[in-house]
C-alpha cells in the first residue's frame, strides 16, 4: 500500500514509525512531517489543514490510504474532500469531527447515546457562565467550546480565575449564536485515555494509557497538550478497554450514523474513573499526543492493516489485536517558556546518545533542521523520549536515563511520569 500521513508532530512521528513496520507498506509520505518522520518515510510539503492543497497532493501521489493525524484538518473537512474524490481515508468527516470541534456538540451526542459523563451547561454569555459556576461549585471546570490544542481547559478553585477564562472563551467566539464555553461538574478519580479504532459501525479499543496535562511535577502549573504518558495502567479495572468500546464508542458511532455522519477514524475517549464508575471527560477525533507514543509501542498487531480495514468500513477483516506485555513510558521535553511562550531555535544535542539506551527511541515533535544541519526546537513540546521495559519501573528508569543525554538550553520536563 502507498500511504499519505498528514501532520507534523510527535503523534505523526509515532504513527509513521508504526506504519513503516507493516509488511503491507510500499511507500509512506508524510505531509509536511518533521526530521523524525524523514527517517521512516518521505516528507512532502503541504499545509495539512488546507483541503484544496491536500486534495492536489493526493491527486499527485495517488495513495491507497490517507491517514489524517491532527484535529484541525478533520474539523475543516479534509476527510470529506478526499472521500468525495474517491480516496480511502482514516479520519472522520467534518460533521463527525464536531465531537472534538465542539464540547457542546459532544455533550449532546453523549446524552443521545446514553454515555455517562459530567453534568454540564453550554454558555453563550458571561452571566450564564457565572450562574453555572455557582451551581456546580468548586473545583470549577471551564472548557473552551472549540479547538484549543489541549490548552482550553481550566480547573481551579478560584472563582475569579474561572470567570476570567470563561470571559476569554466568550470573547474569542466568532459566532455569537453558538456556545462559547462549557461549564462542568468536577469529576473525581484518576483519568485514563482509551483509543478506539472505528469503521462507522464497529470499534476496536487499544490499550489504555494515562497522560499528564500539567506543565510541572505534582500536577502543578498550567494545562498543556500533555507532558508524558505511560501504558499499561496497573490500577485500572480489568476489562476497561472492552467496556469503553461496547458502552461508549459503539453507541456514539450508532448515534452519529443515524444522523448521517459515520465515524470512521480514531475516537479518543478521555475518562475519569470516578467513585460512581467511568465517566467521559472529553472526546477527541484523532490519536492523542503524547499517549500515542506509548500505546503504539505496545502494539504487536499490524497498525496499517487496522487503519486500512477501518477506512474500508470492515474492521471485522482486520487482524486480531495483539498487545505486548511490556510497559512503555513516554516523557516530553518542552522548550523554555512552554506552554505560555515557547522559545524556538535552540540547538538540540545528544539525541543519538539517548537512543543508545536499551529500549529507547526519540520521537520528534516540535523540531526542524536549520540551515547548518543542526536539529533545533521549533515548537513548545519539542520531543518525546519513549522507553520500553519489562515493567513500568524499568521503562521509567530507561526514559529518564536517556533524557540525561539530551541538551536544549532552559528546556524542562516532568520528573514524575509513571511515578507511583
Amino acid at each position: 500500500m502507498k500511504v499519505l500521513l498528514l501532520g507534523s508532530g510527535g503523534r505523526e512521528h509515532a504513527l509513521a514509525r508504526a506504519i513503516a513496520k507493516s509488511n503491507l507498506l510500499e511507500k509512506l509520505w508524510i505531509a509536511p512531517g518533521n526530521p523524525g518522520t524523514a527517517a521512516v518515510g518521505e516528507n512532502v510539503e503541504c499545509v495539512a489543514d488546507d483541503p484544496a492543497q491536500v486534495l492536489e497532493l493526493a491527486q499527485s501521489l495517488r495513495p491507497d490510504l490517507v491517514v489524517i493525524g491532527p484535529e484541525a484538518p478533520l474539523v475543516k473537512g479534509v476527510a470529506d474532500v478526499l472521500r468525495e474524490a474517491g480516496y480511502r481515508v482514516f479520519g472522520p468527516g467534518r460533521l463527525a469531527a464536531r465531537l472534538e470541534g465542539s464540547k457542546a456538540f459532544a455533550k449532546t451526542i453523549m446524552q443521545q447515546a446514553r454515555v455517562a459523563t459530567a453534568a454540564s451547561v453550554a454558555c453563550r454569555t458571561l452571566d450564564e457562565a457565572r450562574d453555572a459556576l455557582q451551581r456546580f461549585g468548586t473545583p470549577y471546570v471551564v472548557k473552551q467550546d472549540g479547538l484549543a490544542a489541549g490548552k482550553g481547559v481550566v480547573v481551579t478553585s478560584d472563582f475569579d480565575t474561572a470567570v476570567a477564562h470563561a470571559a476569554a472563551c466568550i470573547e474569542a467566539m466568532a459566532n455569537p449564536h453558538e456556545p462559547a464555553v462549557v461549564i462542568e461538574e468536577f469529576l473525581d478519580g484518576p483519568e485514563a485515555s482509551v483509543f478506539c479504532i472505528c469503521d462507522g459501525h464497529d470499534a476496536v479499543a487499544l490499550p489504555a494509557a494515562q497522560d499528564y496535562k500539567r506543565a510541572y511535577d505534582h500536577n502543578e502549573g498550567p494545562n498543556t497538550g500533555g507532558m508524558g504518558a505511560y501504558s499499561p495502567l496497573p490500577w485500572a479495572p480489568e476489562g476497561l478497554e472492552q467496556r469503553v468500546a461496547q458502552e461508549i464508542a459503539l453507541p456514539v458511532c450508532s448515534v452519529l450514523a443515524n444522523q448521517g455522519c459515520e465515524f470512521i477514524g480514531l475516537l479518543y475517549v478521555g475518562l475519569a474513573l470516578t467513585s460512581r464508575g467511568p465517566r467521559v471527560v472529553e472526546f477527541n477525533v484523532r490519536f492523542g499526543d503524547p499517549e500515542t507514543q506509548s500505546v503504539l509501542e505496545r502494539l504487536d498487531t499490524d497498525l496499517l492493516a487496522l487503519l486500512a480495514a477501518a477506512a474500508e468500513g470492515n474492521l471485522a477483516a482486520a487482524p486480531q489485536l495483539k498487545v505486548s506485555d511490556e510497559a512503555v513510558v513516554n516523557v516530553v521535553l518542552a522548550a523554555s517558556g512552554y506552554p505560555q511562550a515557547p522559545v524556538k531555535g535552540g540547538v538540540i544535542t545528544g539525541l543519538e546518545a539517548a537512543s543508545q539506551v536499551p529500549g529507547v527511541h526519540v520521537i520528534h515533535a516540535g523540531t526542524k533542521v536549520d540551515d547548518s544541519g543542526q536539529v533545533v526546537a521549533n515548537g513548545g513540546r519539542v520531543l518525546s523520549v519513549v522507553a520500553r521495559g519489562s515493567d513500568l519501573n524499568e521503562a521509567r528508569q530507561r526514559a529518564y536515563r536517556a533524557l540525561e543525554n539530551i541538551n536544549l538550553d532552559n528546556s524542562h520536563y516532568r520528573t514524575d511520569i509513571a511515578e507511583f
